[in-house]
């Protein structure tokens, strides 16, 4: 009896991954995106016998990775991961080679990462209140890292700024370990990283965390206050990262991919693995991300008009 082609398709879908699966990183090494995806791509690979390939191509605010990924074959093979890039770049970028919009599809958005605001250990002000204090008695002084350009550490500075009414004078990085360097190393007053990026300073003893940007205090640093216990009621502004697919990947792979991730997310090792670190692990199926994705750009849109913002 012949095979019907319904069939053919079922097979098909049942055996991904069939083969070595690329996940092209816009982030560098070591920075909590990173740090995440090796983590449970690992494991991933352990779970569905097959290997999985982390590449990292930093530079052009996640663009080259983004590029990059668009060559590959539409086949449920390669994957891409970024984060809040995919919004603030065409409100940013001219003359964008692609509409990441239409070009990519959401996969899962993966883990949450709660930031702070760190200073270097011999920095004058002791809390946040005499930050904001020192800022507006020294306009423009206060020299204040991100990485990378116009990501959510960036934008969540920007939103302090612009509500508080102060000026801090911005240093965009490409890699989140050279920021935690130069602030570790007193070059650098102040940076916004996440908990996780900024555990060798903090490890030490070469830095200060003066708040976190996440509605809740961190569970790693417990005594160490929200924004919106002070100057800010209501702050949250936490980084974050998901997956994305070339649109025209058949939508069977992006719903195994979906659930192979979230199963892998919710193992115990994993979470004992991540948590240490700050790491908050939300799988938020492709349908969740969408509408998660359409509030942050309305949200960042905003911003980015209100504050000034630009990648010049």
């Amino acid at each position: 009896m012949p095979i019907l082609p319904s069939a053919r398709r079922a097979a098909a879908q049942t055996a991904w991954p069939s083969k070595q699966v690329h996940i092209v990183i816009p982030f560098g090494a070591g920075g909590a995106a990173d740090a995440v995806s090796r983590v449970l791509f690992s494991k991933l690979s352990d779970k569905l016998k097959q290997p999985f390939v982390l590449e990292n191509k930093t530079g052009g605010n996640t663009m080259v990775a983004a590029s990059a990924a668009l060559q590959l074959p539409k086949d449920g093979y390669s994957f891409l991961v970024n984060s809040s890039q995919v919004l603030v770049n065409p409100v940013l970028l001219k003359n964008m080679a692609f509409d990441f919009a239409t070009a990519f599809q959401p996969v899962i958005r993966i883990a949450a990462f709660p930031q702070v605001i760190a200073v270097r250990k011999d920095f004058p002000a002791k809390d946040f209140g005499e930050l904001v204090a020192y800022a507006k008695a020294n306009p423009g002084k206060v020299g204040f890292g991100t990485p990378p350009a116009a990501g959510m550490a960036h934008m969540a500075g920007a939103y302090i700024q612009s509500t508080l009414g102060i000026k801090f004078n911005h240093a965009p990085y490409r890699l989140a370990t050279e920021a935690v360097r130069d602030v570790g190393g007193g070059h650098l007053d102040m940076v916004i990283l996440t908990t996780s990026t900024i555990q060798p300073a903090l490890q030490q003893n070469s830095v200060r965390i003066l708040a976190v940007t996440s509605s809740k205090r961190v569970a790693t640093l417990p005594n160490v206050p929200t924004l919106s216990e002070g100057a800010l009621p209501g702050f949250s502004m936490d980084d974050w990262v998901g997956l994305f697919a070339q649109t025209g990947v058949p939508d069977a792979i992006i719903t195994q991919m979906q659930d192979a991730l979230t199963a892998v997310a919710r193992e115990q090792d994993v979470i004992e693995r991540l948590s240490p670190l700050g790491t908050v692990l939300i799988p938020e199926p492709a349908a969740g991300f969408k509408t998660f994705l359409e509030d942050q750009r309305q949200l960042l849109t905003k911003l980015i008009k209100d504050a000034g913002i630009t990648l010049e």
